[in-house]
């Protein structure tokens, strides 16, 4: 059953106006829609197998001896937010008690007093539920920021880094943009889902960890590749369906506003995929998938603070756009001297900033009312209301000069620390991420073809009958176990020198 007026379905009315009510006495669920919570807990979900499609896709991009450190880093950092998030991270965001324009306080710290009343965001969903589904927002943003890892980062300071990047970074962007009290919500500044905290919040601070992290070795960016492209397709396939409830679910209910959010997502993504590629092909005359999938994501990107905001037109516009800016602002990291390895900045930072612009000028009240809750606001141009475009770029400038100095503050300062260094040795660069950080490895044929050459002798030493080699790197329990078998039966294991950095480079 629906309901026929302007605003929340049932007014709140508990005496309890925090918590609704003690739930075994009344039915907390009486101000809320069933199909409205449903469609958020179903986009919760689909915002969840986001991560996993980061992980895909940073692994493809990755070289293949690092690949399976790029998993890790992605889903180790979901463990994290969930934590801090738990902890006091949805506090200091979505917190209404603080007295300020910037950050919230400690009033649900460890969640107390999360339940059954309305969201701070919409009235049409409970706080409990409210909750959970913006934690994955943070997630998603944790993920995307620790991509800047890839190929000469260690892994455990990343993790240090992430749980204070949510706390002094993330949070404070999602509270400006989405809280009541934050200063861009209080000047009418239009994000839609995202583009201040998540986009130009994970765009600028995997810039600021690239530039404190340094650059790769310059000898192994020599004729580099993306390892496995069907990784990257997959990654950008579970991305875009995340998507849907990553911009679809920022409505807060089964509204119509959620369907134009929905299909304003694939217009912007699709026909920002294809101009990425039209670009691409320009050059190389060859019709790259790599482009597709760099230009979807970027489309998607350019959507997320702008898919509640504009018609379908302005949409298609919008990609054309974003594919063109994204497309281009991949060479940035090469004016600037920053390796940021898989175009966080480029693709997320540049594209959230296109969509806020978007907004401005062609942001329209009547898209928002679709939700049936916010009926009669002004957004962009369109409405008459100018003074927008000078907050959203103050809301760009303000994100991006707070995240990526507060990044790079907390990256220095976790370098420093004994133990937390983030650069992993030049060695273990040469070596692979897989092998240095993690011993594992993505494919069974690389850990195979590492300990055929641990065992095999050099080419000017061959190696006599009856006579082992010691493996120098590998699965240590399979060269231990082999040794004890040769052992028991042909004598002592003869001990080899190390292999040569050329032959142990993938």
């Amino acid at each position: 059953m629906g309901y026929a007026h302007i605003g929340a379905p049932t007014e709140f009315n508990a005496t309890d106006t925090t918590f609704g009510g003690n739930a075994n006495d009344i039915n907390l669920n009486q101000w809320y829609q069933a199909g409205d919570q449903a469609y958020i807990l179903i986009s919760a979900c689909l915002v969840l197998m986001m991560v996993p499609g980061i992980a895909f896709l940073y692994s493809g991009l990755a070289r293949r001896k690092s690949a399976l450190s790029m998993l890790w880093v992605v889903m180790m950092s979901f463990g994290v937010v969930a934590f801090q998030w738990y902890f006091w991270g949805f506090s200091l965001a979505f917190s209404t008690t603080a007295n300020n324009p910037f950050i919230g306080d400690m009033n649900h710290l460890a969640l107390q007093r999360v339940w059954g009343a309305p969201a701070v965001g919409s009235p049409l969903i409970p706080a409990l539920l409210y909750s959970f589904y913006q934690m994955l927002f943070c997630a998603v943003t944790a993920a995307l920021t620790v991509g800047a890892v890839a190929e000469r980062g260690r892994v455990i300071p990343s993790m240090v880094f992430i749980f204070c990047w949510a706390t002094l970074v993330y949070c404070p962007l999602a509270y400006w943009v989405w809280n009541p009290n934050g200063w861009c919500f209080q000047n009418g500044v239009l994000d839609y889902a995202g583009g201040v905290p998540v986009e130009i919040g994970s765009g600028m601070s995997a810039l600021a960890y690239s530039w404190v992290l340094g650059r790769r070795n310059e000898k192994m960016m020599m004729n580099f590749r993306p390892h496995n492209i069907s990784l990257i397709t997959l990654g950008t396939v579970l991305l875009t369906v995340g998507w849907l409830g990553f911009n679809g679910g920022s409505a807060f209910g089964a509204n119509l506003r959620a369907a134009m959010a929905s299909w304003n997502s694939i217009l912007t993504g699709t026909f920002a995929a294809s101009t990425w590629c039209l670009l691409d092909y320009r050059l190389a005359k060859k019709w790259s998938m790599v482009g597709w999938c760099s230009g979807m994501i970027s489309g998607l990107v350019a959507a997320t603070p702008a898919s509640g905001f504009l018609d379908m037109w302005a949409s298609i516009l919008l990609g054309v756009v974003a594919g063109v800016a994204c497309n281009f602002a991949t060479k940035i990291k090469f004016m600037v001297g920053i390796d940021d390895s898989l175009d966080v900045f480029a693709e997320h930072g540049v594209g959230g900033m296109v969509g806020l612009i978007f907004n401005a000028f062609f942001g329209n009240g009547t898209v928002i009312a679709l939700d049936g809750v916010n009926a009669g606001i002004s957004a962009g141009f369109l409405d008459g209301n100018y003074v927008v475009l000078g907050w959203q770029i103050a809301a760009i400038v303000a994100a991006s000069a707070w995240a990526f100095v507060v990044s790079a503050i907390i990256a220095k300062a976790i370098d420093l620390i004994p133990g937390l260094k983030l650069r992993a040795s030049e060695e273990a660069e040469l070596l692979g991420m897989d092998d240095d950080q993690h011993g594992e490895f993505s494919y069974d044929y690389v850990e195979v073809r590492r300990d055929f050459l641990a065992w095999s002798p050099q080419r000017d030493d061959p190696a006599q009958e009856g006579i082992a080699l010691e493996p120098q790197h590998g699965i240590q329990e399979h060269a231990s176990l082999a040794n004890r078998e040769h052992s028991s039966s042909d004598g002592p294991v003869e001990e080899k020198k190390p292999i040569s950095d050329a032959d142990k480079r993938d």
